[in-house]
C-alpha cells in the first residue's frame, strides 16, 4: 500500500521544517551546524562585539565561549573542516571559509590567551581579519540555511532551545 504524498524526509538535499527559520534535520550533524553557526555570526559581528560582549551583557557568553563552541565538538582546531563536508558543512566552500575563519581566531587567541578579556581581543591588529573570516563564513552557511545573516546573534538559552532532541 502507498501513502500518496508522503515524502523521505531524510533524502540528502532537501529541506526539512524549520524552527526560527534554522533547519531542523537538513544536515545530519546540524546540532553542531548550529553550534559553528552560533560562534561564527558572534564572531562576524563587530556591533554585537561592542554592544553585548564590552557591555557585559549577560545571555551571550564571551569571546572563549564562541571560540570553544566553534571547535570543542568539532575539533576544528585540529582538523580541517572539509572532514565534515556532507555532516556539518553542505560543500568544500563552507569548509574552507570555516577554516579560514578558525585558524585566524585561533591564532588570536593563543596569542592573547583564553582568559584574556574582550578589549585583548578586539584590540589585536589580527582581529579584523578574524572578524571579516568568520563573516565570510557566517554569510555563506546563513544563506544556505535559508536564514538572514544579519538578524542579530540568538542568546545561548535560544541556541540551547532550538538544538534540543525532539
Amino acid at each position: 500500500m502507498t501513502v500518496q504524498g508522503s515524502e523521505n524526509s531524510s533524502r540528502r538535499g532537501r529541506r526539512s521544517s524549520t524552527m526560527d527559520g534554522m533547519p531542523l534535520n537538513d544536515m545530519p550533524w546540524w546540532r553542531w551546524r548550529s553550534n559553528v553557526r552560533s560562534a561564527l555570526h558572534m564572531l562576524s559581528d563587530p556591533g554585537f562585539q561592542h554592544g553585548v560582549w564590552l557591555a557585559g551583557v549577560d545571555g551571550y557568553g564571551d569571546v572563549t565561549d564562541a571560540v570553544y563552541r566553534l571547535v570543542e565538538d568539532t575539533w576544528l582546531d585540529n582538523w580541517s573542516a572539509e572532514k565534515y563536508v556532507g555532516t556539518i558543512f553542505r560543500d568544500s566552500q563552507e569548509a574552507a571559509l570555516v577554516d579560514t575563519a578558525v585558524l585566524r581566531v585561533l591564532r588570536i587567541m593563543h596569542q592573547v590567551g583564553p582568559d584574556a578579556p574582550v578589549t585583548a581581543y578586539l584590540a589585536h591588529e589580527g582581529w579584523p581579519d578574524a572578524v571579516r573570516a568568520a563573516r565570510d563564513a557566517h554569510v555563506r552557511l546563513a544563506t544556505s540555511d535559508g536564514e538572514d545573516p544579519d538578524t542579530p546573534p540568538r542568546t545561548l538559552e535560544v541556541l540551547s532551545i532550538l538544538t534540543r532532541s525532539a
